[in-house]
């Protein structure tokens, strides 16, 4: 029955979910461990008191056995502790509600752009396949997915920043938004709508349209690739002469059967484009002093602040596995081929 298949697979894909979970958080544990160096003095620096060293190490484990460490460590991220940070003593639930809120909102929109660029370019280059239209759009899309993504933002913020003065290059917001808006999500988009307070909302997305392009740009490319060789090859499908034998217009059979078939593929990718958009935030944060979590990883980076990145780092890679999962789910939803 086809409901029991569907049953069936998405018991069997939660259930491989657990092995695949385990084996990222314990290559993650491992690869901080055999790093060289004492973690805690690293991330306190070389001038602190041995005594002082010597008391965060105990309070935060590091001076039990390996396979101790490693066990509260499983058992942390069980209940939802992922740990404080050792430089300023922050709690990682904080950095990942407040500074993964910022990032979250910068994806999304992030996201938006990507499949709005790379689905209308897509279809216009499928449709009119070999024509200057074709070219353009195939020779925009291997550019910006060339394209370094921090190379793409310092271009963006140089011209629309800089030369016409359009738009800001940093931060979420100016800094009277930032200290006059009310904090409800820690999304500050959806804040600004809540509170209804229009003004603010205008400066956040003014902040928001450079990053948010530049990341968008840099993933839309592969979009673009994926629509335009799936409505080539669907337009010359049998059921498509089919359509067009019956008379139906051009323009019904593009939009109505060739496009909405060439979709399809599309869901599975843009659940794979979310690692790539959140490694890609990594550095389209840096570049706009975005102060999202890719932000905050790359200073506890360069602070050697050994908790910190493993927390984060494990944040990402339990994201990526929801939404690899949630994308398989849809999938087989949609596709009953997938299920059997």
């Amino acid at each position: 029955m086809p409901g029991t298949s569907l049953r069936t697979y998405l018991l069997t894909r939660l259930a491989l979910v657990i092995p695949m979970v385990l084996i990222l958080l314990t290559m993650v544990f491992l690869l901080l461990r055999v790093a060289p160096g004492n973690p805690i003095q690293a991330a306190l620096g070389g001038h602190v008191p041995a005594a002082y060293v010597n008391q965060i190490t105990r309070k935060l484990g590091f001076n039990k056995p390996i396979y101790q460490q490693y066990g509260d460590y499983l058992w942390d991220i069980v209940r939802g502790n992922f740990g404080t940070t050792i430089t300023d003593n922050r709690k990682l639930s904080n950095i990942i509600t407040v500074n993964g809120a910022a990032t979250l909102e910068l994806t999304f929109f992030a996201m938006i752009i990507a499949i709005v660029v790379g689905v209308v370019i897509g279809l216009v280059a499928g449709r009119y396949r070999d024509t200057p239209l074709d070219i353009f759009g195939r020779l925009f899309g291997i550019v910006v997915y060339a394209t370094p993504v921090f190379f793409l933002g310092l271009m963006g913020q140089l011209v629309f920043g800089v030369w016409l003065n359009w738009l800001p290059t940093s931060d979420q917001a100016s800094p009277l938004t930032q200290a006059l808006l009310k904090t409800h999500t820690n999304i500050f988009f959806v804040d600004a709508i809540i509170d209804g307070n229009w003004g603010a909302l205008k400066d956040i997305s003014e902040h928001l349209i450079l990053p948010a392009t530049t990341l968008g740009l840099s993933t839309a490319g592969i979009f673009i690739r994926l629509i335009r060789v799936n409505v080539i090859r669907t337009l010359r499908d049998d059921y498509i002469e089919a359509a067009r034998a019956r008379g139906i217009t051009e323009r019904d059979v593009v939009f109505r059967h060739a496009f909405r078939n060439a979709l399809v593929p599309v869901i599975t990718v843009v659940g794979l484009n979310v690692a790539l958009l959140l490694g890609g935030a990594v550095l389209t944060e840096t570049t706009f002093n975005w102060p999202g979590i890719g932000h905050s990883l790359v200073t506890y980076l360069e602070n050697r602040d050994y908790t910190a990145v493993q927390g984060i780092i494990v944040v990402f890679a339990l994201v990526v596995v929801a939404i690899s999962v949630l994308v398989d789910f849809i999938n087989a939803y949609v596709d009953p081929r997938i299920r059997y």
